[in-house]
């Protein structure tokens, strides 16, 4: 995975415009008083983060689909593994794996859903006012 691909801006929480800078306030998903805290702008390009008013409102969308991948995933893995599993388990496995993996998806949600509409320019592609600094 190199630089110039989407995934290696969603996997790795960096800025889906430059690769460079980081996405989050914190990189760590599981810091709570942080958590999913997008920063105004890249510190390496400059790019704002937030193109309106209510733009992360459309990641909901990316963490419902990573919320049901994770709940297919998690009953076929059960249900393979362990054929003879109650209900009350199965039922268990996929809370748990879901309230473990919530601040990994919520920040996935966030990274995928920007870079639906960030393209990747390069760190060259520094605003003047980053440049000068």
């Amino acid at each position: 995975m190199k630089k110039g691909q989407k995934l290696y801006s969603i996997l790795r929480f960096k800025c889906p415009h430059c690769h460079e800078g980081a996405f989050f306030e914190n990189d760590n998903p599981f810091v709570f008083s942080t958590m999913g805290e997008v920063r105004k702008s890249c510190p390496a390009c400059g790019r704002g983060y937030h193109r309106e008013v209510g733009f992360y409102y459309g990641a909901m969308y990316v963490s419902y689909a990573l919320a049901v991948t994770t709940f297919v995933t998690v009953y076929v893995a059960v249900s393979v593994l362990f054929p003879a599993a109650s209900a009350g388990l199965v039922v268990a496995a996929v809370l748990g794996s879901l309230l473990l993996l919530g601040p990994v998806l919520y920040a996935l949600s966030k990274i995928i859903w920007a870079n639906l509409f960030y393209s990747y320019q390069g760190p060259a592609a520094a605003s003047p006012e980053v440049k000068a600094k």
